[in-house]
């Protein structure tokens, strides 16, 4: 279902929800599980919506000590409706999920892009402002390429996907030229449900 794109509406299939969003920026759709809850939710406020399936109260998980995350932290995250497609990331405070920084939308770009992307402005935005807090994101490929301080994508670059490279490559300067002690963890979605830093938008 889409609220906000090339023409509004609910559709039955991804297929041509796509049709609708793709190229139009900052599209709002989600997908439901039939047609009277999408019906509703079409004529409501879509932020009643967006980023809350799936969420749950992080401080009352039924867990032991050890298995729940640490909510003094910032979670990242990447969509990208399309592989490639039009892409963007964010980072959220994780207890309260206050937003810290949004970038996009981007167009012909991939999730596991948005997904590096996040991750190092989080640890380039922690290091500016001497935060002392891990930083989780559900993206194991993300982790690997920051680790290695490198990428390793078919995308081409593009005249398109420009702005997506320019990002990459300030990226890839900013890991070999800084050092950081912040610790890089993996958000357990089976465990926790969605990471906090979630579109909402599955």
């Amino acid at each position: 279902m889409v609220w906000k794109g090339h023409h509004p509406g609910i559709y039955d299939s991804w297929a041509e929800c796509k049709q609708h969003i793709d190229g139009y920026g900052s599209p709002i759709y989600k997908s439901f599980d039939n047609k009277e809850e999408a019906s509703l939710a079409y004529r409501d406020n879509p932020s009643n919506y967006i980023g809350k399936k799936g969420k749950k109260d992080l401080s009352k998980l039924p867990l032991k000590e050890g298995d729940k995350p640490n909510l003094f932290s910032l979670s990242v995250d990447a969509a990208c409706s399309g592989n490639p497609g039009i892409m963007e990331y964010q980072g959220v405070f994780t207890e309260t999920e206050t937003k810290v920084f949004r970038l996009g939308p981007f167009n012909e770009a991939t999730v596991n892009l948005g997904e590096f992307l996040a991750l190092v402005h989080a640890l380039a935005y922690l290091k500016k402002h001497n935060l002392d807090m891990p930083v989780y994101t559900d993206s194991i490929t993300a982790i690997s390429w920051v680790r290695k301080k490198r990428i390793n994508t078919k995308l081409k670059r593009q005249e398109k996907n420009i702005k997506v490279f320019e990002l990459i490559d300030r990226a890839l300067i900013w890991l070999h030229n800084n050092s950081y002690d912040t610790q890089i963890l993996k958000w357990n979605t089976k465990l926790w449900g969605e990471i906090p830093a979630d579109f909402g938008r599955k």
